[in-house]
């Protein structure tokens, strides 16, 4: 009997084979190094982008980050990046660690405690200043 492999392992393996071999450095790539690239929007600019500049009589924009955080963390909390850039953009918008930590919190009833979980540790990652590679 062989140890045939998973066939997403077998992509996976064949994926960082081809990085590795059109770059050497992609080997060692990880999402969180392209987050760090990734600068935190001027409040202004998202207030103009994404809340009351968008429409005067609509959500303001840490409103509007807080339902992106809500529906990121309904969905399982698997995409940390994203997690941790809308905490970063909340933080710049206004929005208190009671807010971040209350709205991770009411998503517990839609996507479960292991994905609200998941989301509060991203979460306090970024609150707290941590910097892991």
């Amino acid at each position: 009997m062989t140890d045939a492999k998973n066939p997403f392992e077998a992509m996976m393996k064949m994926g960082q084979d081809m990085a590795k071999t059109m770059n050497p450095a992609l080997e060692a790539f990880t999402p969180k190094g392209f987050e760090n690239m990734m600068p935190t929007m001027p409040a202004d600019m998202m207030e103009q982008f994404m809340g009351k500049g968008l429409n005067p009589e609509g959500l303001d924009a840490k409103t509007r980050l807080l339902l992106t955080l809500t529906g990121l963390t309904i969905q399982g909390a698997q995409a940390e990046s994203q997690i941790r850039l809308t905490v970063r953009h909340l933080v710049e918008a206004g929005a208190t660690k009671q807010e971040i930590a209350e709205t991770i919190a009411q998503a517990a009833m839609f996507g479960g405690v292991p994905a609200m979980s998941k989301a509060m540790e991203l979460a306090t990652e970024v609150l707290d200043g941590e910097k892991e590679d």
